[in-house]
């Protein structure tokens, strides 16, 4: 569990600067088998106004082509919605950490059904991190998720 949160810090990190530059705090990396750090990124919709620029995506694009994604572990901030669900599955990374699952129900239970081994941490900084960027920002959070 430490190198979860090890791991874990790593987004946490990458949220704040998405926050930071006016973006949704949501981070994320993607780690090797050995726990080497692939790729961080964060959410960045709003920044380069582009919709597919999740945190999982971003670290998985800063991450660059690997040969495979088996043993490969992706930590995100918060649940992964069904795009970046469907990238998980998609290349066959084998485990998922998610920060939280309070504020947004994704696809993890979907990806834990499917093989990849998940694990949740109920992490109070990323609950109360999403808590109040939704709070000020709700029309931006619906937007991000979906909901007119």
């Amino acid at each position: 569990m430490s190198d979860d949160r090890a791991m874990l810090a790593v987004a946490l990190d990458e949220a704040r600067i998405g926050l930071s530059e006016g973006g949704i705090p949501i981070g994320a990396a993607l780690f090797g088998p050995d726990g080497s750090l692939l790729g961080r990124g964060h959410n960045r919709r709003v920044q380069d106004d582009d919709p597919s620029v999740h945190g999982e995506t971003d670290a998985f694009r800063r991450a660059g082509r690997q040969r495979t994604y088996r043993g490969t572990t992706m930590v995100t901030t918060l649940s992964p919605c069904w795009f970046c669900s469907g990238l998980v599955r998609q290349f066959g990374i084998s485990r998922l950490v998610v920060g939280e699952a309070q504020t947004f129900v994704g696809g993890h239970d979907w990806l834990a059904e499917h093989g990849v081994d998940v694990v949740l941490l109920d992490d109070a900084e990323c609950v109360a991190m999403m808590t109040d960027f939704i709070a000020a920002n709700p029309a931006l959070w619906n937007e991000d998720i979906g909901v007119s």
